[in-house]
């Protein structure tokens, strides 16, 4: 009787217990405090998804090497001029910031007699500094040379994630950002670091708390993106190798605009007045 009261139960009946079980999950989430925003929110692809990881590479790399082909930058080297040293590989290590000497010292904790170990006493010595000394004339080669190693690649994506990206993303998703907001933040630390200068990625996100609540604290998403992006582009302007902000207005900013805030593909930006597409 049970089966043959099931089966023969009527539509409109069915209807009514899918309305009220709607209704009571509805209820249910209002009393625990989750809403559709937020339910939808949950349900998106953050960045450490696979798919929006290998977008959140080309992006970065469309500002720091004019091109997509991220893994191509595992060789990358080069002065910039920004006072930082050696910028180099596929985020942008720097031998006067101190993540370059961490990246070398865990690739010759993996792999001993490494090309670059012998370089570690003078990435120490220029820590701080913009200086070459002790890294002049052979550093550059010697970079290049350990890029064809893939114990080295895997150091620099692993360094890449510890430093840079994790952090990002649990600090986006701790503020009930979606995966352009994550981006966002992502960006933001790989220029500017995480330290405790006026200018660092903590301080870039306290000067935008001032005007707007991220969506875990009840504001509004985009609002508070637009209040991001601004301190962004303030902390830009201090430096003057960092003062095109076109990775803001004409990357980011365009997505934001669009309401893309899932950085759903296609993507159009511009970048120092190149354009790009990932379809």
């Amino acid at each position: 009787m049970l089966f043959a009261d099931r089966a023969s139960a009527s539509p409109a009946r069915l209807s009514r217990r899918a309305v009220v079980a709607a209704l009571g999950a509805a209820v249910t989430g209002a009393l625990l405090g989750v809403t559709p925003a937020t339910q939808a929110r949950a349900a998106a692809p953050g960045l450490d998804d696979p798919a929006k990881k290998e977008i959140a590479m080309k992006l970065v790399s469309s500002a720091e090497n004019s091109s997509l082909d991220w893994k191509a930058q595992y060789k990358y080297i080069e002065d910039i001029g920004d006072g930082r040293g050696y910028t180099a590989g596929i985020i942008g290590f720097c031998s006067g910031t101190g993540d370059m000497l961490d990246l070398v010292q865990l690739y010759t904790d993996r792999k001993p007699g490494n090309v670059l170990a012998k370089y570690l006493p003078a990435l120490r010595k220029v820590n701080g500094t913009d200086s070459h000394a002790g890294l002049d004339p052979d550093f550059p080669k010697s970079w290049r040379t350990a890029a064809q190693d893939t114990a080295f690649q895997q150091a620099q994506n692993d360094e890449r994630d510890r430093v840079y990206f994790n952090p990002a993303v649990a600090q986006g998703k701790a503020d009930g950002l979606r995966a352009l907001g994550q981006f966002t933040y992502y960006d933001a630390i790989v220029m500017h670091g995480d330290g405790d200068d006026p200018t660092s990625f903590r301080n870039i996100r306290k000067r935008a708390l001032r005007s707007a609540k991220p969506p875990a604290q009840g504001g509004n998403e985009t609002a508070y993106l637009n209040a991001f992006l601004d301190a962004r582009v303030w902390a830009m302007k201090q430096e003057e190798a960092h003062s095109d902000t076109s990775r803001v207005d004409t990357e980011q900013r365009v997505f934001l605009t669009k309401g893309n805030l899932d950085l759903n593909t296609p993507l159009d930006w511009k970048v120092y007045g190149d354009s790009y597409h990932i379809g």
